[in-house]
């Protein structure tokens, strides 16, 4: 996939509906990051930047509807709404809040698209390919380039591509083998392990406990940027 590729944000409590997407959305060409809830959503916008926002409304907590206008106080992103609740009343609520759409559920996955699609048509220019933050240090997914304090930490080609396609998908679990994959690690699930431990000792205040590149047991490892 092209790391200029429209990077979406999809936010539901519901897990199924939300790997669902996630894989859906991937195989349609996005890079897609996703979030539970609206707290879990505020920590990904954060860290990076997205091209559009897809939002669930019935969420426990912070609904999509107060969510949408806290967030369009500082943010101009494209955000669509998703929700089970189809009255016109809900809808006119969604964008007077500030939501560019509306998407009732059960809905075709491709319509989705086609939506996602016809709102990125109407932003105006790229948005600029996002600056992941790992406390003192930023990782710049395009350049492939960590820095600290604006210095340079030199990563092997390995390291970069590792730490690359974990950025990408910030607080999803990868597989050792997906990690192979997508970086194109030449080696095994020794080989991966390897590159993390050298990763972390590069970014980790502490790398014994990691508090950005974390061991997810029994299923591989994902980024907690901040």
């Amino acid at each position: 996939m092209s790391d200029l590729a429209p990077h979406i944000l999809v936010v539901d409590d519901d897990t199924r509906l939300r790997e669902l997407l996630q894989k859906y959305l991937i195989e349609n060409g996005f890079r897609v990051t996703t979030a539970c809830d609206a707290n879990d959503a505020r920590a990904r916008l954060a860290g990076l930047s997205f091209d559009l926002i897809v939002l669930d409304v019935m969420m426990p907590g912070e609904d999509g509807f107060s969510l949408t206008a806290a967030l369009r106080q500082t943010l101009k992103t494209p955000i669509l709404l998703l929700t089970a609740r189809g009255e016109p009343e809900d809808r006119i609520t969604g964008l007077e809040r500030g939501a560019d759409d509306y998407l009732g559920k059960p809905f075709e996955p491709r319509e989705l698209v086609l939506r996602i699609s016809s709102l990125l048509r109407r932003v105006p220019g790229p948005v600029a390919e996002p600056i992941v933050r790992l406390g003192a240090h930023a990782f710049d997914i395009e350049r492939r380039m960590l820095t600290r304090d604006d210095r340079v930490v030199r990563l092997t080609s390995a390291e970069a591509s590792l730490l690359r396609t974990l950025a990408r998908q910030p607080g999803v679990t990868l597989s050792r083998d997906n990690l192979i994959e997508q970086s194109r690690i030449v080696g095994n699930a020794r080989t991966v392990d390897v590159q993390v431990t050298r990763l972390r000792r590069k970014i980790e205040p502490d790398p014994r406990a990691p508090r950005y590149l974390q061991t997810v047991r029994g299923e591989g490892y994902v980024l907690e940027p901040d």
